[in-house]
């Protein structure tokens, strides 16, 4: 899952297992001798799982004591391998699921693909603890290491986007990196790393290009070293006879002090500085080195922020241990990890590290003096195992004025100086010190983590420089969900938000659509279409679309909306993904009332007892509409100041408080033809309250009602009206009971000979829904067409018509009724066959086939009116 969902709506990124418990169905932890000790002595970390006793060890104390199901361990033991893989997520829940036998484990997951790693692995344990196999979980949390580095995004990167969060501001990560969308829609502002969308180009290349940085800087009364561009040996020579021992070697363009090479003080050590440098740079920077310490001073938005001092990854010697035990002994502190899982790094022994050892004469093996301090790297980044202390209250204001005027000069927004001197207290020229270099994309961990020292938030003044005082970051969402009516109600009020002048993105059933351009065609009503219309640039507003199969194969694609609605809740494709009953369908739909903003609305059908009660367990404020005013929850709800929208006297009405607000007559609303179509009544009537809580002007969404007229082009599949010269056509999506229901009343309201029906069963639905699907349509029609869904699911077509055909016989013995199996041709032979004064309703799958055929039919019978 990817947003809320079924399972949790406060926990939207989770995996859901459902396990067939095959032989060990039933048995607990107690019945398998050694389980919990086995279980312990692999994750002796589990001592932190509290379990609903809420204290620390209280899940292990269960697993020896009361015994637990081995489904629940799987939960435990997948949270714990993400934790070890330096990923804590913490959330976790286990079910019983419909089918004995099988049992639903849901847990939280930081990084997607390692949950799913975690879920299988967690498999892989319990089965060989329960079986008295060994098992080695060391590969396992080093793959979860490797994913953890791979997928998680960077701590800066976090910083800014916690920030984000913690502001109500959304994100969206747009890839694999640290590329991340912050807001929505043409309120979005992007990072990655820490540039951002303001981050200047060019800015970025005079920063890349080191020497061109230090000329400018030199220009603008900036300390920095004397240095020279050097591409040989020859080269070489000349700027160390400039510049002078002790030198720095670096690569022109390079990052991260990758191929640096610091205090060189003979030719040796020059040439292999100058070599390691070579392999990132053709152009390499050969420069004083300049005695001191080493700082980073941060600047966003052309103000200081904070400064950190950095001490390379270094070792003291006790006269005892090895270089190699020292390294173990620092390793073991609990605040280093694995690159940047935890706040410091882990030191490692690379060639950098060689080469000092080298230097010094030393191995890994050498015994320092005790108190000798011995640096392992060349340079103090974190990301080799440096340490960093805050020094932002000690900084004298000469070097702050420096800090944002160098900033100023490059032109960055967030810029990190990299400045060496005996005492960052003293203004630089006073110290002898000189800044060394400038980053266009700082780290921000030495900061928000410092090894000693006061953590700073230096991401606020980054999202307070992209979301100014009460600069929006949302757009507003109109999120639809309900057994029937989604379509049409997402439609209607796309179509009125862009009546009152929105750039508009919606998602159908049939397709997304920016600004009334379809440029997804499909069923796009799940999480990745929802994200699809938030990260477009062009939009203000977002109407969408949300159905059941979505939210329960991924989630809603959005934390949170403004608008909730739920139409209606019914049977439809009972059976599917563990839905047995409208109670499990109804907590379904509920999940976009329960993601619904406090400050927003929840729509709700006071007529369908499931959505009346969502109101209880909704967080938000709460709308109900009806198609009886009299309806005692409307009038419990208006007495208490809520409001309302009401079908009475023949008009769409509002309730508010004691005044009745009418806004049209349902008869001049065309998506009611005439107010036949009363489940349309419903949809206007949910849209309508959308519209006023929006703060739409009643005049508007009266235009917007009555301009919204329904057809196959702007509601293809839903009620398609097509008049011959003789006969009616309707073409509609209607594959559920309750939407067969309403057509059923549309045509009782209908003048009409002889009515035709064509339909068809569906593969996965339950035998029982297949035959009062018959029943259905030997009650709604005088004949009826049974044809074949292309797709039969998995089942025998032949079986699914026997189920259909039985349903019509067992309403009417005598009812007429043909097999037609190819819909086109079932559709083909209505239309030929159509008598006078007659009225077809074909229950299409293919409907852009289905308008097309009946629309050049159409136009064969109307040149013929025209001839004769």
């Amino acid at each position: 899952m990817r947003g809320p969902n079924f399972w949790s709506v406060k926990h939207p990124k989770i995996v859901v297992l459902k396990l067939d418990m095959e032989d060990l169905d039933g048995v607990l932890t107690t019945h398998i001798e050694g389980f919990a000790q086995r279980l312990e002595q692999m994750f002796p970390g589990m001592i932190e799982h509290r379990s609903t006793e809420g204290q620390e060890g209280g899940y292990l104390r269960r697993v020896h004591e009361e015994g637990v199901p081995l489904s629940n361990v799987v939960e435990h033991v997948a949270l714990e391998l993400q934790t070890m893989g330096g990923m804590n997520s913490g959330f976790g829940r286990t079910y019983p699921a419909p089918q004995p036998g099988f049992e639903y484990v849901v847990f939280s997951y930081q990084e997607e693909k390692a949950g799913e790693y975690a879920a299988h692995a967690a498999l892989r344990v319990v089965n060989a603890l329960a079986r008295k196999e060994s098992y080695d979980i060391g590969p396992d949390v080093h793959e979860l290491h490797e994913i953890r580095e791979d997928e998680h995004i960077g701590p800066s990167t976090y910083a800014i986007v916690s920030e984000a969060v913690a502001r109500g501001i959304p994100y969206i990560r747009l890839n694999k990196n640290s590329l991340i969308q912050l807001g929505y829609g043409v309120n979005q502002k992007r990072i990655q790393a820490t540039m951002t969308c303001r981050t200047a180009s060019f800015a970025v290349e005079i920063a890349g290009d080191k020497n061109a940085t230090k000329d400018m800087l030199r220009e603008a009364g900036v300390p920095v070293p004397e240095g020279e561009i050097v591409y040989d040996l020859n080269q070489l020579k000349e700027a160390i006879k400039f510049v002078g021992y002790p030198i720095v070697t670096k690569p022109l363009d390079g990052n991260h002090g990758k191929g640096a090479g610091i205090n060189l003080r003979t030719w040796d050590e020059a040439v292999r500085g100058f070599e390691a440098a070579q392999q990132y740079s053709e152009a390499v920077i050969v420069e004083q080195f300049i005695e001191g310490y080493d700082f980073r001073l941060l600047v966003v938005n052309r103000k200081f922020v904070a400064a950190a001092k950095r001490t390379p990854a270094m070792v003291i010697g006790d006269g005892q241990s090895t270089i190699q035990q020292l390294i173990d002994q620092v390793n073991s502190d609990p605040r280093r990890g694995v690159g940047h899982e935890k706040v410091l790094t882990k030191i490692s022994i690379d060639k950098d590290t060689q080469g000092i050892l080298h230097k010094k004469g030393y191995t890994l093996e050498t015994v320092i003096a005790d108190g000798e301090e011995l640096q392992l790297k060349s340079t103090a980044n974190l990301s080799t195992g440096g340490t960093a202390t805050d020094v932002t209250d000690l900084i004298d204001p000469y070097n702050v004025l420096m800090a944002e005027r160098i900033a100023g000069t490059i032109g960055l927004d967030i810029c990190g100086i990299d400045v060496v001197t005996s005492d960052i207290a003293i203004p630089l020229p006073e110290a002898r010190g000189a800044v060394i270099e400038v980053n266009a994309a700082p780290g921000f961990r030495m900061h928000t983590s410092p090894t000693d020292g006061l953590p700073r938030n230096v991401a606020d003044p980054v999202i307070e420089m992209l979301f100014p005082g009460n600069c929006p970051s949302r757009i507003p969402i109109i999120a639809i969900t309900g057994t029937n009516g989604k379509t049409t109600t997402t439609r209607l009020i796309a179509h009125m938000v862009k009546s009152t002048g929105y750039q508009v993105g919606f998602t159908t059933t049939d397709g997304i659509y920016i600004q009334d351009k379809l440029l997804e065609k499909g069923d796009t009503t799940g999480s990745k279409s929802a994200e699809f219309v938030l990260r477009d640039p062009t939009i203000n507003f977002a109407v969408l679309e949300c159905a059941r199969g979505g939210m329960l194969r991924s989630g809603l694609g959005f934390q949170q909306c403004d608008i909730g609605i739920v139409t209606n809740v019914a049977e439809d494709h009972m059976g599917l993904r563990d839905i047995y009953t409208l109670e499990d369908m109804a907590r379904v739909k509920a999940v976009v009332p329960k993601s619904v903003s406090k400050d927003g609305y929840s729509i709700l059908n006071a007529d369908d007892d499931h959505v009346y009660n969502m109101a209880q367990e909704v967080e938000s404020k709460v709308a109900l509409f009806s198609m009886d005013e009299n309806n005692p929850r409307i009038l419990k709800h208006v007495a208490q100041g809520g409001l309302a929208a009401v079908f009475e006297n023949g008009y769409i009405s509002i309730f508010k408080n004691t005044y009745k607000i009418r806004v049209d007559r349902v008869a001049d609303i065309p998506l009611t033809f005439g107010g036949r179509a009363r489940f349309n009544i419903e949809n206007v009537l949910a849209a309508t309250l959308a519209g006023y809580i929006s703060h739409f002007d009643i005049s508007e969404i009266k235009t917007a009602l009555r301009t919204f007229v329904p057809s196959a082009s702007k509601t293809p599949g839903r009620m398609n009206l097509f008049k011959f010269p003789t006969f009616e056509v309707l073409v509609d999506y209607a594959h559920n009971p309750a939407g067969m229901k309403g057509i059923a009343d549309f045509l009782k309201n209908t003048d009409a000979r002889k009515r035709v029906g064509i339909l068809a069963g569906v593969g996965d639905r339950r035998d029982e829904d297949m035959v009062e699907l018959g029943k259905m349509a030997a009650d709604m029609f005088d004949e009826v067409i049974v044809r074949q869904d292309k797709d039969s699911r998995g089942r025998n077509p032949e079986d699914i018509n026997k189920l259909v055909i039985q349903g019509i016989l067992e309403a009417d013995p005598n009812k007429s009724f043909k097999v037609i199996p190819q819909e086109m041709v079932a559709i083909a032979y209505a239309l030929e066959h159509a008598e006078r004064n007659s009225f077809i309703t074909i229950f299409s799958e293919d409907i852009t086939e289905a308008i097309k055929l009946v629309e050049n039919f159409k136009t064969i019978q109307d040149r013929r009116v025209m001839v004769d």
